[in-house]
């Protein structure tokens, strides 16, 4: 049960602290300076206001496509939910590049688990060289995608990520 947000005068069981419903500041800091250059310095304030709009907005969308999968009588939100919720919600310039990105995402995962089903087969036959302790098939994971600069209609660049 949520009461008392932002309070620290409880420290009851029952009670959520503020920051355990946002996102970790560390992580929030680190995503904003990946688009800024190297030298640039980000003041504790800035990131504080963009921790509470960053969880504020994956709220919202999330609270949608939940809202969703509640009215077909789901349980789980997958991927294709919050996409619908992107659009629905008056997000479409974002709702596509989200689609292109979770079909690439499958694919790539669809071929992972084909090399691991392979790679399983293949141990089965083959004893390995360190053991029974080691892992014998260690796969190299790939960046997933990458994002490159575009030029906009409107003069602007966007940067990579």
């Amino acid at each position: 049960m949520v009461q008392n947000i932002g309070s620290s005068a409880s420290n009851n069981e029952d009670c959520i602290k503020e920051q355990d419903l946002l996102l970790p500041i560390a992580n929030v800091g680190r995503i904003m300076k990946q688009i800024l250059p190297s030298n640039a310095k980000i003041s504790k304030e800035a990131k504080e206001t963009m921790q509470e709009c960053v969880s504020e907005f994956i709220s919202f969308v999330t609270s949608e496509a939940s809202e969703k999968c509640r009215k077909e009588r789901r349980k789980t939100v997958n991927g294709d939910d919050v996409c619908w919720a992107m659009g629905t919600l008056g997000f479409d310039d974002y709702a596509g590049p989200l689609k292109r990105y979770l079909q690439r995402y499958r694919e790539l995962e669809g071929d992972r688990t084909n090399q691991d089903k392979a790679g399983n087969n293949e141990e089965k036959d083959e004893p390995s060289p360190y053991g029974d302790n080691q892992p014998r098939n260690q796969a190299v994971s790939a960046p997933l995608l990458k994002f490159n600069a575009i030029e906009r209609n409107d003069g602007s660049t966007s940067r990579p990520f």
